[in-house]
């Protein structure tokens, strides 16, 4: 009609590779150094970047991405779901928390799951709920943290004070008072700092950010132990280890006796954010309205997504594959450590892997990234692996290939960071205790 404004629908294009690379560098913080290279989308185990290059993905978002990227019964839910609705708050309920929360009570065997948006939060739930249950059953003296030497558990302040790498904890001093740090599989040192006092210890079954160390069954049967004998919470950080990595439920599964307490995030919506802890009857029923809480954790979308990831996990049988594809894995790289003086050993278990060198794994982690294989480094000197749960034998094998090339073309470092000369001398002990 004369005198009305015309609309017009607009699709916002995305920007250039350079552009996006440009404009990040100068307006995002600086937290990250990143290639220049901006990935745009991907399918299954498989990354392609603004050029149109492909890469074989073993890195999986730091183990977030589990089902690889653009999963067509996720992108069938995230769709549905979109039309419907993303949000209404906790202040309601939503037809997917209930049956999400029932499902991961059945994976875990515990009884109660509050959600979260991320994995640090959900530690620092599991914080709170060791705090108020030993508050009410004990009162406030009952209040140290125990956690261990290796330990990464995530950046807000109850959770970097529990994380053991100081580059992590000294820029935010002083932190939360109470957390204390035991030596990795070190029962006598456990033993020595577990007191009366002591409200929880929380440990990762396999640290990852640590360099893919396993907690050894002694010392979890002892901490279990402890926190019987002392009415602490145990509880497992399984965020990058749990939800299947390992060719299990949950890691904490290979050890007899259970947590009390367990936070989990990574995979848990396939790529959206979403965490949760779970924790037996006895430590939730001391929480009541008002308590604790949260605005976005578990909301419709992110918990449909959740639950048709582990409803995927289980029909598809992903489980037995992380399983047959981490034996092939760290076959192919033990062969390949014969090759290559400098691979000192293999470890991990499912597809979590750890690739440890003598020397600093950075160069080695760059030359993949030009190879077409995505990796990280973590701790200087463990190349870390985490592919997604439906890699296939075949990318095995290439991934395997183009390792070879990229141990066999990198210049050797000649020498390693004072950093992380220790922590390797810290990580032998830890493997020689667990032996």
């Amino acid at each position: 009609m004369p005198g009305q404004r015309k609309t017009h629908s607009r699709k916002t294009a995305s920007p250039s590779g350079a552009a996006a690379i440009h404009e990040a560098e100068r307006y995002l913080a600086n937290t990250y150094k990143r290639p220049k290279i901006v990935f745009t989308h991907g399918k299954g185990c498989v990354l392609y970047d603004h050029r149109g290059r492909a890469y074989l993905d073993f890195l999986g978002g730091i183990a977030v991405n589990a089902l690889g990227h653009a999963h067509p019964r996720l992108v069938r839910t995230i769709r549905r779901e979109a039309g419907r609705t993303t949000h209404v708050s906790n202040l309601f309920h939503n037809p997917y928390q209930g049956p999400l929360a029932k499902k991961l009570a059945k994976w875990s065997g515990l009884d109660r799951v509050f959600f979260t948006n991320s994995g640090t939060e959900a530690v620092e739930a599991a914080l709170k709920l060791a705090r108020a249950y030993a508050h009410a059953k004990h009162g406030a003296g009952k209040m140290r943290i125990l956690a261990l030497e290796n330990s990464f558990h995530g950046r807000t302040f109850g959770a970097v004070s529990i994380t053991w790498p100081v580059k992590y904890r000294q820029p935010f001093e002083p932190l939360v008072p109470g957390a204390e740090f035991v030596r990795l599989n070190d029962t006598a040192d456990l033993e020595s700092k577990f007191t009366d006092s002591v409200c929880a210890i929380v440990i990762e079954p396999v640290q990852g950010e640590g360099g893919i160390l396993p907690v050894s069954e002694t010392f979890w049967r002892r901490a279990r132990e402890l926190a019987t004998q002392h009415d602490a919470a145990l509880i497992a950080d399984e965020i990058q280890c749990g939800l299947g990595r390992t060719g299990r439920e949950f890691a904490y599964q290979r050890f007899a006796g259970a947590p009390d307490i367990a936070v989990i995030a990574k995979p848990l919506a396939g790529g959206l954010p979403l965490g949760a802890m779970l924790a037996r009857e006895s430590f939730a029923s001391i929480l009541s309205p008002g308590m604790h809480g949260t605005t976005f954790g578990g909301g419709p979308l992110v918990c449909a997504v959740a639950l048709e990831f582990l409803t995927v996990v289980e029909e598809e049988n992903l489980l037995a594959n992380v399983r047959a594809r981490g034996a092939e894995l760290r076959e192919g790289l033990a062969a390949l450590a014969k090759k290559f003086d400098f691979i000192t050993e293999i470890r991990g278990e499912g597809l979590m892997v750890g690739v440890q060198l003598s020397v600093d794994g950075n160069p080695y982690v760059a030359e993949a990234l030009a190879q077409g294989v995505v990796i990280n480094c973590t701790h200087e000197t463990t190349l870390r692996l985490l592919p997604p749960f439906i890699v296939k034998s075949a990318q095995i094998k290439d991934f395997l290939r183009r390792m070879e090339t990229v141990f066999a073309k990198t210049k050797k470092p000649e020498t390693k960071t004072a950093d992380a000369a220790h922590a390797e001398s810290r990580r032998a002990r830890a493997l020689a205790a667990a032996r």
